[in-house]
């Protein structure tokens, strides 16, 4: 009986929440009918939020006859969120609060090295004292593959490898921790930033410090496929020795590499074209620190020798770094307003 009640204290406040959120502000009677649930319930639940500092009271509605309604608003700075992803030259990190406005972005120097789980946690660990333990949830990228929060293909770094970091962190900081490949947080947090219509496909391409990879969309959902392997595209045969990923190697370990050798573009091409007939996607999007605006001409061009050019998808590109970031907010806040 008490864990019930638990659960149905936790649906309410969640919906009060939720709706608070969605709505701006709202009156006891708005998120009575809202929410279908009776208006001494909302007031109780609104009641105890407002004294925990979690809703705020922010004036009188007009009158309409009786008395004048309160209205509630949500205290966005009540929860925050903490988003770090981690790559072969920095880590990362964006703190937010519940309506994901930024509070502060930095970077600090890659956990990718020897002992990098004690220096990621040492990171997190001061993030997390600095803001007087506000932030609620966290979401952590990585250039790997990644099962339910535990990496399980990371070549290169073998300290990470087979390491459940959701279960590990939700024990040491006792909060939700999601943890999620790079590729996929990217093309997530693209199609959130873009507002991309929900029944549109999209292919988010990166050559990257750690090797090529790639996130996929469609019809609005992030696939990571069956053994949540998709996106290892360094994988994928292109000539009769050499997959994607060698014909790329030439220029990894750069920090900034744009792609210009006809090789690599025919490469790419190549791998568009298949991308073309298997996917048909709307979109493929780029890194613009990989590939400048006047290169997608050359790359379209080239792709058209493989594919009939009417089926090509829009070629553009975008802030690899934002859009990764604002993807792992994405699944953060998702965390935090389910809290």
């Amino acid at each position: 009986m008490e864990a019930a009640s638990k659960s149905l204290k936790r649906v309410i406040t969640l919906g009060i929440r939720k709706s608070l959120l969605e709505l701006g502000s709202a009156t006891k009677a708005e998120l009575s009918g809202k929410l279908e649930i009776s208006f001494p319930t909302i007031s109780k639940f609104l009641a105890q939020m407002e004294k925990d500092g979690e809703v705020i009271a922010v004036g009188l509605d007009e009158s309409s006859g009786g008395r004048r309604a309160k209205r509630y608003t949500y205290n966005s700075e009540y929860m925050l969120g903490l988003a770090v992803f981690i790559e072969k030259e920095e880590t990362y990190y964006t703190i937010f609060n519940c309506l994901g406005e930024k509070k502060e972005q930095g970077k600090a120097p890659s956990v990718l090295i020897d002992n990098g789980m004690n220096l990621l946690t040492q990171l997190i660990e001061k993030i997390i004292t600095t803001n007087s333990s506000k932030i609620t949830s966290i979401a952590i990228g990585v250039p790997g593959s990644v099962d339910h929060g535990k990496i399980f293909y990371m070549p290169g770094y073998e300290q990470f490898q087979n390491v459940d970091l959701k279960t590990y962190y939700e024990g040491y900081f006792n909060i939700p921790v999601v943890v999620e490949n790079d590729m996929n947080a990217v093309v997530l947090g693209f199609n959130h930033q873009k507002r991309m219509e929900n029944n549109q496909s999209l292919i988010y391409l990166y050559f990257g410090q750690n090797g090529p990879g790639a996130g996929f969309m469609i019809n609005g959902d992030v696939v990571r496929g069956s053994t949540f392997f998709a996106g290892e595209i360094s994988f994928v045969p292109q000539y009769s020795e050499h997959n994607f990923g060698q014909v790329l190697e030439k220029g990894i370990g750069q920090k900034k590499r744009l792609v210009n050798e006809d090789e690599q573009i025919d490469a790419i091409s190549r791998l568009v074209a298949s991308f073309v007939a298997i996917i048909n996607p709307h979109t493929i999007i780029f890194s613009e620190d990989e590939i400048e605006k006047g290169m997608l001409s050359k790359i379209a061009i080239a792709s058209s020798t493989y594919i009939p050019s009417e089926h090509l998808p829009e070629l553009t590109v975008s802030n690899w770094k934002q859009d990764y970031l604002f993807g792992l907010q994405r699944l953060c806040l998702d965390l935090m307003i389910a809290k």
